[in-house]
């Protein structure tokens, strides 16, 4: 059994999302950045929360600087969303493999979510939400951002596995 973190003013804990997962709009501000270009700035993402997980934030394709995103061969399947395809950064001629991802065709549930671009945080010089740097989600796996205004523990720390 987990034990949740004591939640501080202005928090939510991440242990009080749902599961199975749920796509909901949000009006934050959401802004990448990676050797000195922009490559993502919206206030019009959706979020996906899960129980034990930080947000995963989509970007509508509008909102993305999509000259510097080459597809990938990868992909991988979520239970709940479908099926993904991924996306290279490619920018001063650097690769950033598989550092985004999107579905092209979401199940019914996630439908908002189609087209729209999620990304790691860890490889890219600077992810934010209304201003505050993002902590990558701990895991190779997992793309979650993690945020001041959440509370933990986060799935993706050594020992979660079964969470």
């Amino acid at each position: 059994m987990v034990t949740p973190d004591p939640i501080g003013p202005g928090q939510e804990s991440v242990w009080a999302y749902p599961r199975p997962a749920v796509a909901e709009p949000s009006g934050r501000h959401v802004r990448i950045e990676h050797r000195g270009r922009v490559i993502a700035d919206t206030r019009a993402s959706i979020r996906t929360i899960e129980t034990s997980h930080p947000p995963s934030y989509y970007v509508p394709p509008a909102d993305v600087l999509a000259s510097v995103l080459r597809r990938s061969a990868h992909r991988s399947f979520c239970e709940w969303k479908g099926h993904a395809v991924y996306w290279d950064l490619v920018t001063d001629g650097a690769v950033l493999s598989d550092v985004a991802w999107s579905y092209p065709s979401p199940t019914r549930a996630f439908a908002m979510l189609r087209d729209h671009l999620a990304f790691y945080a860890a490889p890219l010089d600077a992810c934010s939400v209304d201003g505050e740097r993002v902590a990558p989600q701990p895991g190779g796996f997992y793309g979650g951002w993690i945020t001041s205004d959440l509370a933990g523990p986060f799935k993706g720390v050594p020992g979660s596995r079964y969470w």
